[in-house]
């Protein structure tokens, strides 16, 4: 089922107003287009792990918000610095950094709608792409996020995806997934086990 990721630039602690743009981030410049949302198609486990030029799984350690550009190509982007915990696929190295759209400076918050929020301590594990050149580097965009928390009944870690949804079964990525209580949900290393053996499996076709 595909989605709308809402790209719309959103300004608060301010008169609110919305960049009536879709915003495209190319290296160090934005490019402002006609106003839409984006529509995503949410990715299958296999396209997750395919097109992800990194998979790791890390804890936020910082979150950095400055202005870049200059005149109608100036926006406000976030670092959000991650230390490594386990590299999956990619050399991320000990310490790796993401370039969003949009932050938060002198008390003013810039946001594109939809796009996942990160702060100091998160426990992720990221599918990244196209880092600096795209407005949310990640693959299919929230679909490219999945949190590390830990279950208040069980005591123990689960996987819940960008929505907040725990996450029971890899094979339903991509499609209709049912309802899933914390419970029934997989632990950071049972879906890590799962993203290892995706990345063996796609080898073995490349091979062929």
């Amino acid at each position: 089922m595909s989605r709308k990721i809402r790209a719309n630039f959103r300004q608060h602690s301010a008169p609110m107003k919305t960049l009536r743009s879709l915003l495209l981030m190319s290296c160090a410049a934005f490019v402002i287009a006609n106003a839409r949302a984006t529509t995503v198609i949410p990715p299958t486990f296999d396209q997750l792990v395919g097109d992800a030029e990194l998979i790791f799984q890390g804890t936020v350690t910082d979150v950095r918000s400055q202005w870049i550009g200059e005149g109608a190509e100036r926006a406000v982007v976030s670092f959000i610095t991650f230390q490594i915990e386990d590299a999956l696929k990619g050399s991320p190295g000990g310490s790796y950094a993401i370039r969003m759209l949009g932050g938060t400076i002198d008390g003013k918050t810039w946001e594109v709608t939809d796009a996942p929020k990160f702060k100091v301590g998160d426990r992720d594990i990221l599918f990244v792409e196209h880092n600096n050149d795209q407005f949310v580097p990640l693959v299919g965009i929230n679909n490219g996020r999945f949190h590390v928390q830990r279950d208040g009944q069980t005591g123990r870690d689960i996987v819940v995806n960008g929505e907040g949804e725990p996450v029971r079964d890899v094979t339903k990525f991509g499609r209709e997934e049912e309802s899933v209580s914390p419970a029934e949900a997989i632990s950071p290393d049972q879906f890590k086990s799962a993203i290892q053996k995706q990345l063996t499996d796609q080898a073995d076709r490349s091979a062929q």
